[in-house]
């Protein structure tokens, strides 16, 4: 779903960058923060669509893709060829090969035949030899013939030996040229799938980019409210609630929620680009009617799939919030915003997040914390302007009305510290998400 992308995206990358945070400098000055849980997004200063590649860059780098995926395709077959030339009788080293052995197997008979007439000679000698009216002539003439024999047995054995290292040298070669081309096929196989895999992740950037439709607007169709507990104990599970409203004046087909929580700096902590903000992260988990398990808000941030909304219905949604057991005591915060798309390919998120601070207590030295799978009861969920209550993880069509939770924020808490996150959900995502239809051509 291209929101869930647009969004989850934007978010994980907004919240990851310590720049983000930087990015609202007045922040971090000495006024006191918002008295409603729900605010504007922070602006960023820096333009987002600087960094963003155009409908051109991302066709460019398609035919860039092809090209070098095609040429693998070439390198992969030539390769191949070259493999199956070897098995082809006319192929210079098996040529060599069928020659070498060819002759291998002369000098093997010739080595044969000589040893067996070195051997009849012998054995013609030792006749003569036993005849007792042998004549001297006879018996040289019998000697001779052993030593031409031998003579001839040495140079079948050599020219053996000769044919056979040819044979063997021969059939290396063969062998070496069999494993080299497996090995370029090898290679060859790597570069046309890694070139496979950047055509088509080129490929879906420019079908994601054409598919985008007009611009994700902001507008106060969907309405996210969060409330908990105001007190929060280090390495324990505490329940909260994010109620998600279509004020809109249609239905809505498919709305998301995205949530982030993180334990604020105290005043006073020195806040830069080197700043490790993934140590600050809460753990969040969600549940709701339709996604009775408990799931994961990963760091990539996915989304709570809330799914169809009618025009003034609402859905609840179960947090639980797991600070880690060894995180000091300060403050804590958990910030949220919604996001729609319909089948027609509109889309939009919220004007305003909600954001929920609390207070996180240190675990005792006695304790030993230990979240549990087992949901605790779910908490009821009263909502200002009227007297209707929704059990959490249900759904209603009695919209929100009314001011949403305050934050609870200390008045001496910086308000950049309580927005931190809000900035980095908010801004971060919204712009990213406003980002016109690439390939709108003008």
């Amino acid at each position: 779903m291209k929101i869930r992308r647009i969004l989850a995206t934007a978010v994980a990358a907004a919240v990851t960058t310590p720049v983000v945070f930087l990015s609202a400098a007045p922040a971090f000055a000495d006024t006191k923060p918002s008295p409603t849980s729900t605010q504007k997004p922070a602006s960023h200063e820096d333009d987002p669509d600087e960094d963003m590649p155009s409908i051109e860059e991302l066709k460019a780098a398609v035919a860039a893709a092809q090209k070098a995926y095609d040429e693998a395709v070439v390198e992969l077959d030539k390769a191949m060829a070259d493999l199956k030339a070897l098995d082809k009788d006319d192929h210079p080293l098996r040529v060599a090969v069928t020659e070498a052995k060819k002759a291998a197997d002369e000098a093997a008979a010739k080595k044969t035949a000589a040893d067996e007439a070195l051997a009849k000679a012998k054995q013609d000698e030792q006749a003569v030899k036993d005849r007792p009216d042998a004549t001297d002539q006879e018996k040289a003439d019998a000697a001779a013939a052993v030593a031409a024999a031998q003579t001839a047995a040495d140079e079948a054995a050599t020219a053996k030996t000769a044919a056979d290292d040819k044979l063997a040298k021969a059939d290396t070669a063969f062998d070496d040229a069999r494993v080299a081309a497996s090995r370029v096929i090898g290679l060859a196989q790597k570069v046309k799938k890694a070139a496979e895999e950047d055509l088509d992740d080129a490929k879906e950037e420019l079908a994601f980019y054409e598919d985008m439709g007009e611009e994700c607007t902001e507008d106060g169709s969907v309405k996210v409210a969060l409330t908990g507990p105001k007190t929060v104990t280090a390495g324990k599970s505490a329940s909260f609630s994010l109620r998600v409203s279509n004020d809109g004046d249609r239905d809505l087909d498919a709305v998301s929620a995205y949530v982030n929580a993180l334990q604020l700096p105290e005043p006073g902590d020195v806040i830069d680009e080197e700043t490790d903000f993934s140590e600050r992260y809460i753990s969040v988990e969600w549940s709701s009617a339709d996604n009775p398990e408990w799931t994961k808000v990963t760091k990539e941030f996915d989304s709570i799939e809330v799914g169809k909304l009618v025009k003034g219905g609402q859905a609840d949604v179960k947090l639980r919030l797991t600070v880690k057991a060894d995180a000091p005591a300060g403050k804590g915060s958990t910030f949220a915003f919604g996001a729609y798309e319909n089948n027609d390919g509109s889309c939009g998120m919220s004007e305003d997040y909600a954001t929920l601070q609390f207070d996180i207590l240190a675990a005792d030295k006695g304790d030993k914390p230990k979240p549990t799978d087992t949901p605790s009861p779910a908490p009821t969920v009263t909502t200002g302007g009227n007297t209707n209550t929704t059990q959490q993880g249900g759904r209603s069509n009695t919209p929100v009305n009314g001011t949403l939770a305050a934050t609870g924020a200390n008045d001496t808490l910086p308000v950049g510290l309580a927005a931190v996150g809000a900035v980095a959900l908010g801004a971060g995502a919204l712009v990213v998400a406003r980002r016109r239809k690439a390939g709108a051509q003008a």
